[in-house]
């Protein structure tokens, strides 16, 4: 098969598209490399299935062709931190909203399965516990994090649209914190950030006083997930993240204690609208799909540790979201990287990739 990847340069991205490479399918990935890095292209050349990879620099907020016929398109486009999505509000709301209807409308036309990565966030700060798919959310639509909540609100109610008025073949999920290896290290998201204070000697940075919740799903287990999802019969959204639930000061203690690191805990003033609690409810996607998240939570840290400790060994920088280059083609990384000859425009700037 055929299969899209818009975002497919960033962390979630590239874990999948490197799960279908090695599975024999042949892949497009679509970035502009706001918040998508060139490292997991390099990881993608350098894998299993290379010689099927294609690449696209392209903002998806602008039509495109995508070539040859498609079997699936997977949209991670989005900046997905709290660190990406405040510097880039409007961008953030942009992609949502044009860039799932121009990948909407490529699987249309091309009668192609369409999978929209949408997030917990559309639960906001919740009030009920664990969240089911029925809660319709708690979103401040105003606030500081509301161009990343209503983006992704926005975005679901698009695809179920085009899903209901349309017929396309749509499947949503909905995406627990994630981590693994070749995450950016200072996008502000716990895991990465924690390790990384820990790995270096200095302060972890806990907000608030740590007693607020997340759960935390490993990746390859949410690419798992992901691929089910988007092959089965299920129509409306599931939630995929595992269900074990940590407060913030328990998983700096557990850091502090799998990477040695006698690192102090400070505190730091809590942001606007951070959620309490965050625990999925999963029942949905055991019972239909018969996923359920395999990785104990220690294992999955060793490994991700490994590969931080790793990257800041060989002096690995802080990947800041800058604006895309915008030439259409992705330099100096591999002969099939495609650029508007093959149904793209050049990019003008936008940000684009999970």
């Amino acid at each position: 098969m055929r299969i899209l990847i818009a975002g497919g340069a960033g962390f979630v991205g590239s874990h999948l598209a490197a799960r279908l490479l090695a599975e024999g399918h042949d892949v497009l990935v679509v970035d502009n490399f706001l918040t998508g890095s060139h490292d997991n292209v390099r990881r993608l050349l350098a894998g299993p299935g290379a010689e099927r990879l294609e690449l696209l620099d392209h903002d998806v907020c602008r039509p495109f062709h995508a070539g040859p016929p498609l079997d699936a398109v997977f949209n991670l486009a989005s900046p997905a931190s709290p660190v990406d999505y405040h510097r880039w509000p409007l961008e953030t709301l942009q992609v949502g909203a044009d860039g799932t209807r121009n990948l909407l409308e490529l699987a249309r036309r091309a009668e192609a399965r369409f999978l929209l990565a949408s997030t917990s966030e559309v639960y906001g700060d919740p009030e009920i516990h664990p969240q089911p798919e029925s809660y319709w959310g708690h979103v401040n639509p105003v606030g500081p994090r509301s161009v990343y909540d209503e983006a992704k609100r926005y975005s679901e109610a698009l695809a179920s649209a085009y899903a209901r008025h349309i017929g396309t073949t749509v499947r949503i999920a909905r995406i627990f914190n994630t981590y693994g290896p070749g995450m950016r290290l200072f996008d502000g998201r716990v895991i990465p950030s924690f390790v990384a204070q820990a790995l270096k000697g200095e302060p972890i940075a806990v907000h608030g006083d740590g007693s607020q919740t997340r759960s935390y799903c490993y990746v390859d287990d949410l690419v798992s997930g992901l691929m089910r999802l988007m092959w089965s019969d299920v129509e409306g959204p599931v939630n995929l993240g595992n269900p074990e639930e940590y407060t913030v000061l328990e998983t700096a203690r557990i850091i502090l204690r799998l990477t040695g690191s006698r690192s102090a805990v400070t505190h730091l003033p809590l942001p606007t609208d951070d959620p309490r609690m965050r625990r999925p409810d999963i029942e949905r996607a055991t019972s239909e799909l018969a996923w359920a998240p395999r990785t104990r939570f220690v294992d999955g840290l060793a490994r991700t540790i490994a590969d931080i400790r790793e990257r800041l060994a060989a002096g690995h920088s802080p990947e800041l979201a800058t604006r895309p280059s915008g030439n259409g083609a992705v330099p100096h990384l591999h002969p099939r990287a495609v650029g508007p000859a093959f149904g793209g425009e050049p990019d003008t700037g936008h940000a684009r990739s999970a």
